[in-house]
């Protein structure tokens, strides 16, 4: 049994795929299996339908399957947020028809959610390698100026044409990539979490965005080039990506510290050079941070340390709430999440404890393993140049002490535990900063 064919038995809601050059002309194919008796209509954006659109759009039309007239945002600002949301809503709910959605991320997520606000399931023609979310749960939208995840059901079907997203303009498949490189550290920090007794590791999920993965990343250069099978071999991890979240409805397999960066960012709507700066690039900033810090980490002398003296110097919960508050003293979106997440995620002194002596228990092994699961630093660096990928931090808009200030809130914007949250329990928070923005640091502030 194929990996693609024992991932879709695990699915909650993605039920086929067609990944492959050419697939874009089995879409009618797809649509009848899945939505048989039923009419299509066609979403995209005055881009993908030049792209792919307009040819879907023919090819259902040719086989009866699509009435109404296609819906194309033609925007040149469009971006997944509420007003085009409604938007999309409006000219759905007029209908009684399955959209077809032909894009990437933000006609991706419009569609998905909408569709869901109306009780439907949806497809969609993916025309470029730039994310992770065509087959997850959940759409990034942003309400009231915060991109927020929206729960809703991934499509049910899904075609991906390599030689398409090949032929994308220059930046998404190296944003898709950098969202990939991601999926390295965020496995040792599922590894470090379940070594702590916090979260045990799904092995069907955590395999299925591992496997492979150093393969494939290791094809940068190639997808800078637009090699439509080294494409092909990142939409398909993309897609497995999308499933493991399906599959035990969670990001966790495809998200780490990293991840907490970009959803830092989001809440600031970054921006750089008057554009909204895309999830894959800031999630390939976050992940030079995370691999850092978790080599910092093993750095570290972490079965000399008294896991009760630190379980001593711990802060209560209402110390760490204070520390919130005082750290976005100027941010009160950002302090808000910040006491929910932390507060869902708090442990005790003597759950810290349990959790170092956890650690330090399975530590000699625990850090051979994370060693072979990582890239190092200037690999994950050297990758990302290979790519055409940002890899320092100015490269987004964002400057050194934006970065620390970033940090500096990290420990506190998610309820997951990550290598940062090991680092906190320890007391090495401010020696990894050190090491990171101090004299000599991979970042230093010299300001």
């Amino acid at each position: 049994m194929d990996k693609i064919t024992r991932a879709l038995q695990k699915t909650s809601d993605t039920k086929c795929l067609f990944l492959g050059e050419r697939t874009i002309e089995r879409t009618p194919e797809m649509f009848k299996m899945l939505f048989p008796g039923q009419k299509a209509i066609v979403v995209a954006d005055s881009n993908t339908w030049l792209v792919a659109g307009e040819k879907v759009d023919a090819l259902l039309r040719q086989g009866g399957l699509c009435s109404e007239p296609a819906f194309i945002f033609d925007d040149p600002e469009l971006f997944a947020e509420w007003s085009f949301l409604e938007q999309l809503e409006a000219v759905l709910s007029g209908v009684d028809a399955i959209a077809v959605a032909v894009g990437s991320g933000v006609i991706n997520d419009l569609t998905k959610l909408a569709s869901w606000h109306l009780r439907r399931k949806y497809m969609i023609v993916g025309t470029a390698t730039s994310m992770d979310g065509y087959t997850a749960y959940g759409a990034s939208v942003t309400y009231k100026g915060n991109k927020q995840t929206f729960t809703c059901p991934a499509p049910l079907g899904m075609i991906m044409d390599p030689s398409i997203a090949a032929a994308a303009p220059d930046g998404l498949s190296a944003s898709g990539y950098a969202d990939m490189i991601a999926k390295v550290s965020a496995g040792a920090d599922w590894m470090l979490a379940q070594a702590a007794g916090v979260e045990s590791i799904d092995s069907f999920s955590f395999e299925l965005v591992q496997d492979g993965l150093k393969e494939m990343l290791s094809h940068s250069a190639d997808i800078a080039s637009r090699d439509i099978p080294a494409h092909e071999k990142l939409a398909e991890g993309l897609i497995m990506s999308g499933f493991a979240m399906q599959a035990i409805h969670t990001s966790r397999p495809a998200s780490g510290t990293e991840h907490q960066f970009s959803h830092y960012w989001d809440m600031e709507g970054l921006c750089y050079q008057g554009k909204h700066v895309s999830h894959g690039f800031k999630v390939g900033i976050g992940t030079l941070v995370s691999t850092a810090c978790l080599e910092f980490l093993l750095s570290q002398d972490i079965m000399s340390l008294d896991a009760d003296r630190c379980a001593d110097s711990w802060p209560t919960l209402e110390e760490m709430e204070k520390t919130i508050r005082h750290i976005f003293a100027s941010k009160p979106a950002h302090a808000a999440r910040a006491l929910c997440e932390s507060g869902a995620k708090y442990s005790s002194k003597k759950e810290v404890a349990l959790q170092i002596k956890s650690l330090q228990s399975k530590w000699p092994e625990l850090t051979k393993d994370i060693r072979e699961q990582l890239y190092s630093f200037e690999q994950v660096r050297n990758h990302l140049i290979a790519v055409g990928a940002p890899y320092e931090p100015e490269m987004i808009g964002v400057s050194r002490k934006k970065l620390k200030e970033t940090f500096d809130g990290i420990p506190y914007m998610r309820n997951r535990f990550t290598g940062i949250d090991v680092l906190h329990r320890c007391g090495l928070l401010h020696a990894a900063s050190e090491h990171l923005f101090g004299k000599g640091g991979k970042w230093e502030i010299t300001e």
